[in-house]
């Protein structure tokens, strides 16, 4: 299996001269390649003009479809470019032709943005939505999850691949396997882990797809995309259309294109799209499973050392873990660590409970998320300055 060059990876990022980042969950540093596709596309069209710029980067953009498509093992048109992950979720999701009496089925650990959706969908629609209960290890039970698909009326699996507040992955290949067999819809929210882990839609047997380009694929915010399978694109008719996703054929019909281009629409953020396709194309030369190891050890050697300090616990749980580790701190609360550790040039983040209403088990929590562009040196800064750290400097 290929290694990260570390050195090299470090070199490519302005950004670690600067910070020690470990909120790479959050948004990651950008690696130069991006950042010269995405100002150099801005340049164009100050110089330009935004359409002629378009024009003269039409292969640039193109090549977004070919590059997230390769990174995730999809083709080319089952690709859509969306402004972000919630949108793309959102188009999938909204597209689904719920009939009352139908279910959701979903994890206790799903995002607010979605747990929001789904309590819309019941009220619009008359749906249920039920939430499968953890395992031991705090993922989603496949055996519950197996009962609650033979007890029928299910009408989509819509789960997450991993929780913004948990280290945890859930067996996603698994949950595949149960909704082919079922016949059910599989909605895989991979906002987590497109660019973390290697994440391909065959073996893990989605329906549908929803990503980010911030978060650790390392593209522009505000860039996002949606994957969706060839053989349930036409079941599926986009909560909004434009003359970008749709033909008008004639004052009274129109047509929805075929391919998944019908998620998205005519206006966007071209310099994003552009800045992605380098991010995933990035990511592909580094090798999807190289940077899967090294995240993994990286967050397996974070969590050691952070059990080592007095006062903190680490919190993450399942049965596979990613590069997602939370902790908290005796004597403070989770936004006074993010403060102290951001005073002393260290990035990380934390998790409200308020954000996870279908999970009784949550406390509030830190979050530090590493990426491959890290080093073992800034861990240890990291748990020396925490281990700084006392109960009188709150």
């Amino acid at each position: 299996m290929a290694t990260i060059d570390v050195a090299s990876a470090r070199a490519d990022t302005p950004g670690c001269n600067t910070v020690v980042h470990l909120n790479n969950a959050g948004a990651a540093l950008p690696p130069q390649p991006v950042l010269d596709a995405v100002i150099g596309h801005l340049e164009l069209e100050a110089t330009s003009g935004g359409y002629e710029a378009q024009g003269q980067a039409s292969e640039q953009a193109e090549r977004f479809y070919t590059a997230v498509a390769e990174l995730i093992g999809a083709q080319a048109d089952e690709i859509a470019y969306v402004e972000n992950a919630t949108r793309a979720w959102d188009m999938a999701f909204y597209a689904i032709p719920f009939r009352p009496g139908e279910r959701i089925l979903t994890t206790t650990s799903e995002y607010p943005a979605n747990g929001i959706a789904f309590q819309q969908a019941a009220r619009r629609h008359g749906v249920r939505v039920d939430v499968v209960p953890d395992d031991s290890h705090g993922q989603i039970s496949i055996d519950a999850l197996k009962s609650e698909l033979a007890a029928g009326d299910v009408r989509v699996v819509a789960v997450n691949h991993v929780p913004t507040h948990n280290g945890l992955v859930n067996p996603a290949q698994e949950i595949g396997e149960l909704c082919r067999a079922a016949g059910a819809l599989y909605l895989l929210d991979a906002c987590q882990s497109v660019g973390q882990l290697a994440v391909n839609v065959d073996e893990i047997g989605c329906d549908l797809l929803s990503a980010t380009g911030r978060k650790f694929l390392r593209g522009p915010r505000g860039t996002g995309f949606l994957y969706a399978r060839r053989d349930v694109i036409e079941t599926l008719e986009p909560p909004f259309l434009d003359h970008h996703a749709a033909t008008w054929t004639a004052p009274d019909t129109y047509e929805i294109r075929e391919d998944a281009k019908r998620f998205e629409t005519w206006e966007r953020f071209v310099a994003g799209q552009i800045g992605l396709g380098v991010a995933a194309g990035y990511a592909a030369a580094l090798g999807p499973h190289a940077i899967e190891e090294r995240v993994t050890w990286l967050a397996n050697r974070l969590r050691e050392q952070l059990s080592a300090v007095p006062g903190v616990t680490v919190r993450d749980r399942g049965a596979r873990r990613c590069g997602i580790v939370t902790f908290s701190m005796e004597g403070h609360d989770p936004d006074d660590v993010v403060r102290l550790l951001l005073e002393h040039g260290i990035n990380v983040s934390w998790s409200r409970v308020s954000a996870l209403q279908f999970d009784p088990a949550a406390v509030p929590i830190v979050r530090a998320s590493v990426h491959y562009y890290n080093t073992e040196d800034e861990l240890d800064r990291v748990v020396d300055t925490l281990a700084r750290i006392r109960p009188d400097t709150r």
